[in-house]
């Protein structure tokens, strides 16, 4: 045997062999560069968050405790949730639960977001335990319930005043202040420069949580908080149960790392400008231009004509929509987005609620709450109208009457939904120059069964709407 056949033998690699290996380690390597080169091209989801898969096609209920009943307490709330479950109601967000602050007190009650002590029930709404109670019962009930959370400010006789007086801001004499250019008296203004404040708020977020099982928050004036606070609060939170998080906010950055949804203000404040005659049907067409647009997908917003800011500190349903309101109100349950219900617009609330004192919901039937049972029996049953990722898109349906009607459709899997809306004091007769609103339907709220062809020309009276449903 030779050397060079033994040196072969032993697993040396001759010459030849060793450059063709390391030509391919070459190209190996360029490849390897190329994909790296080209994953940063890759587009990914701009919300990185899951949604809880229970809020796929659910809707959202706010609760004033104090008003909903006589003794304004958990205990007596409870009793209203069959009428709720009925209603077709699947989130429960209770307005703040905490012990409210003395000091600096606006009216008798006081208000429930400036708060006195972050782990601990207001006595007036009752115990921990019946908070849990109510948790449970709605758990048994296929509902769930968020809290109201606020992580801006504090009560000014909130003990962290004296234990940390550190972890809030001060004005330029070194004292105490409320949140700078806000009226809010009442309340003072936390440093979330201060990492040990941070840490406070996070473990009583998720306190809770673990004690009363609840289902996530609604953070009060998320946007006057640091974006990454709330993502690290979404990621603690998440470890210890799927939870579904709302900002009073209006900004697509909150959506990517920390919260399901936010505030659809402008779709409030765009329906309401119809009314009082700032815009007509055409303005209502360019807020779901701009939003859907600029919007990320996945990104839920929430839809409402009502809640307890604009009763509270403006007027009534009646007199901030008009004629309009049953137009908006189907509006905001089959547009994109998940619809709110505040407490008592199923009673036909037509007045503020006192803010700062008691001032108790007169509980009766009325059609705006059979307006919205039946809207939100079709949400839940047709895809097309479910939320976020699950639900189908928008897509506009370019009319005859744009100054008039505003006319989409929303189409998932096999359900479809097309939608018009007479924004308008007179009658409208309206035609499509589009092809996804064709189809056989049924009238979702005459039963009756409708072909739309291309030749079809619907006859809407003043303040009506018509929703095809396949």
């Amino acid at each position: 045997m030779n050397n060079k056949s033994r040196l072969n033998k032993f697993g040396l690699i001759p010459l030849t062999i060793m450059s063709l290996w390391l030509s391919g380690c070459g190209e190996q390597a360029s490849t390897t560069s190329e994909q790296t080169q080209m994953s940063k091209y890759q587009p990914t989801p701009y919300v990185e968050i899951e949604h809880p898969q229970w809020s796929k096609n659910a809707t959202i209920y706010e609760v004033n405790v104090r008003q909903y009943t006589p003794e304004g307490t958990f205990n007596a709330f409870s009793e209203h949730l069959p009428r709720l479950k009925e209603m077709g109601v699947d989130i429960l967000w209770l307005m703040p639960i905490h012990p409210i602050g003395e000091k600096n007190r606006k009216g008798e009650k006081g208000s429930y977001y400036a708060v006195k002590d972050y782990m601990a029930a207001n006595p007036e709404f009752g115990t921990m335990d019946d908070l849990k109670a109510l948790v449970d019962k709605a758990h048994s009930m296929g509902m769930y319930v968020i809290l109201d959370w606020v992580a801006n400010h504090s009560a000014w006789d909130n003990p962290l005043t004296e234990t940390n007086p550190e972890w809030y801001t001060k004005d330029h004499n070194g004292n105490f202040q409320p949140t700078p250019w806000w009226d809010w008296s009442d309340i003072i203004d936390f440093d979330f420069e201060n990492p040990e404040m941070r840490e406070y708020m996070t473990d009583a977020l998720k306190f809770w949580v673990k004690e009363a099982n609840i289902d996530g928050y609604r953070a009060d004036v998320a946007g006057f908080i640091p974006t990454d606070f709330w993502d690290n609060v979404r990621s603690e939170l998440d470890e210890i149960k799927p939870v579904f998080m709302l900002a009073e906010w209006d900004s697509r950055d909150l959506h990517k790392k920390a919260f399901d949804m936010s505030y659809a203000w402008k779709l409030h404040d765009t329906l309401e400008d119809v009314y009082k005659g700032h815009k007509d049907a055409s303005g209502v067409y360019h807020y779901f231009a701009h939003s859907l647009n600029a919007w990320p997908d996945n990104a839920i917003k929430m839809n409402f004509v009502d809640n307890h800011d604009k009763n509270s500190w403006e007027e009534s349903m009646f007199e901030r929509f008009g004629p309009y309101l049953e137009a908006s109100i189907v509006l905001t349950v089959t547009a994109e987005g998940m619809p709110l219900l505040y407490s008592g617009q199923e009673a036909g609330l037509d007045r503020p609620l006192a803010f700062f004192d008691k001032d108790e919901i007169n509980w009766q039937p009325h059609p705006i709450g059979d307006l919205y049972k039946s809207l939100f029996t079709l949400k839940h049953d047709n895809e097309a109208l479910w939320n976020g990722k699950w639900g189908g898109k928008m897509i506009p349906v370019p009319n005859n009457q744009p100054k008039q009607v505003f006319s989409f459709a929303r189409v998932k899997n096999n359900d479809k939904v097309f939608v018009a809306i007479n924004f308008s004091d007179k009658p409208a007769t309206v035609s499509f120059n589009e092809n996804i609103q064709l189809g056989e339907y049924q009238e979702y709220f005459t039963q009756q069964a409708t072909t739309i062809t291309p030749d079809t020309a619907l006859v809407i009276p003043a303040y009506d709407y018509k929703v095809f449903v396949k």
